[in-house]
């Protein structure tokens, strides 16, 4: 009695006929005739196996066993299951967006896979060996494919139309060199911004919120000089600070009127938009709106509204009329306080004639005259100390400016100030809203916890000359 012979499986699509299904055929993976007996059936016929596509196949003769064949029904069936959750598990990954293959070859290109199970039972796979097949593009005979770079025209100037008025490029050159960009050190890390020369003194120009808590101020200038600088004053309420820097060859701006400004009229603004690295960029624009009342922290600032765009470090440059004039200092973006809205186009730049006064006492005296001042400085007490150390909400007094009248009353750091004219102080922000809600001279009823007791305590609001 002959050994079972293992089968194989051909999958081919070499000479197929669209539209033709393929037939299923079975093969001995190895053709042993001394395995075929023809004595036992010698008028067996020769068969022939074809597929619909009208390949013909190489046919085998039977052994004329007397044993009946044995059914390979069930290995059939496990080939087509395999089959079936390969496809499915193909389909899967491709709607999981995953990629078997790095490049799907062309199906025409691909190789027969042949499937047979071995002598033991273990299904096999293998891929018939293929020519290569050459893959280069054709070329097309006597095209020559190029790009023609065309002569262009100077580009025009951009001329306002106004009598006297200027391009913007005559105005770039103009106020560049009156343009600094500003670095600032706390300690721990760099900010940066941008400031405007005020006189050839010196004096420059820029935000309170640029310089705030700054250790060390470098200016650069145009020229590339880097210089030290030391902020002379600084006002929260507008947002402006003076600085001072000691050098010569200084080009101080030509400052314009900002109260004859009106909707529509063109602008520029000149800064370093996210640092110094794109230091002197001009944006243009016009204005979209005047005498604004725009609410920054616990103050409102009375700003000009602009289009030329404004970003991070351009804080403190110039905003510049169509006569190279500058009329305003960059402040902010409503973006910087609403980025979630995703508005554009909304920059706000301070009047410089409103400020004019504001300006000239920070160079002239370091302070803005009638700035109420309590002379305290503290930090609010968090819900969690409030519980562990049983403390009362307030602000816990860090320091106390022993030329003040708070410091006259006896108040001393550690102190906790827990309500000004009878509104509770939970946090700086309504110490401030308080505090500039006042003017010099007026008197506010404070409330004070020391050593678990409370006490009040009148406090006169004085000026601000820090």
């Amino acid at each position: 009695m002959r050994e079972n012979l293992p089968i194989e499986v051909k999958f081919s699509r070499r000479n197929a006929v669209p539209g033709v299904p393929y037939i299923l055929s079975l093969y001995p993976k190895e053709r042993n005739m001394s395995d075929f007996d023809d004595s036992l059936c010698p008028q067996e016929p020769e068969i022939e196996y074809a597929c619909d596509c009208g390949e013909q196949r190489e046919g085998y003769y039977g052994t004329g066993s007397t044993t009946p064949p044995k059914d390979h029904g069930a290995v059939i069936a496990m080939v087509l299951v395999l089959f079936i959750s390969l496809s499915s598990i193909i389909s899967i990954l491709g709607l999981m967006n995953i990629r078997i293959f790095t490049e799907p070859q062309p199906t025409e290109l691909r190789s027969p896979v042949s499937l047979y199970v071995s002598a033991d039972g273990v299904l096999q796979a293998e891929l018939e060996p293929r020519d290569p097949v050459e893959t280069e593009p054709q070329r097309l005979e006597g095209v020559n494919t190029r790009i023609e770079i065309s002569a262009s025209p100077q580009s025009l100037e951009n001329i306002a139309d106004a009598p006297s008025a200027v391009s913007w490029q005559d105005i770039y050159e103009k106020v560049m060199p009156s343009v600094v960009s500003i670095t600032c050190y706390d300690g721990r890390s760099a900010s940066s911004g941008t400031g405007v020369i005020m006189d050839a003194a010196g004096y420059i120009i820029t935000n309170a919120h640029v310089v705030e808590d700054a250790l060390q101020i470098t200016v650069l200038l145009t020229d590339g000089r880097e210089l030290e600088a030391r902020c002379v004053g600084a006002d929260v309420l507008s947002d402006l600070a003076v600085l001072r820097v000691s050098a010569t060859g200084l080009i101080p701006a030509e400052f314009g009127d900002s109260d004859k400004l009106r909707v529509g009229d063109e602008v520029v603004a000149i800064g370093d938009p996210l640092g110094v690295e794109l230091r002197g960029t001009m944006t243009n624009g016009i204005i979209s709106g005047i005498n604004r009342d725009i609410q920054s922290g616990n103050r409102t600032l009375t700003l000009m509204q602009t289009t030329a765009a404004l970003n991070t470090g351009n804080s403190g440059g110039p905003l510049v009329n169509c006569y190279g004039q500058v009329v305003g200092i960059n402040t902010m973006k409503i973006g910087d306080y609403a980025s979630e809205s995703g508005v554009e186009g909304l920059g706000f730049a301070i009047p410089i004639t409103a400020v004019k006064t504001v300006l000239e006492q920070l160079a002239n005296q370091g302070y803005v005259a009638g700035r109420p001042y309590i002379g305290l400085e503290g930090q609010a007490i968090s819900t969690f100390y409030q519980f562990y150390y049983r403390m009362p909400a307030g602000i816990l007094i860090t320091a106390v400016d022993p030329e003040s009248d708070a410091a006259a009353k006896g108040l001393s750091r550690g102190d906790i100030l827990m309500s000004l004219n009878g509104k509770q102080v939970t946090s700086l922000d309504i110490l401030e809203q308080i505090l500039y809600a006042s003017a010099v001279g007026d008197e506010l009823k404070a409330t004070v916890y020391r050593d678990g007791k409370e006490f009040a305590v009148t406090i006169v609001v004085g000026e601000d000359k820090h």
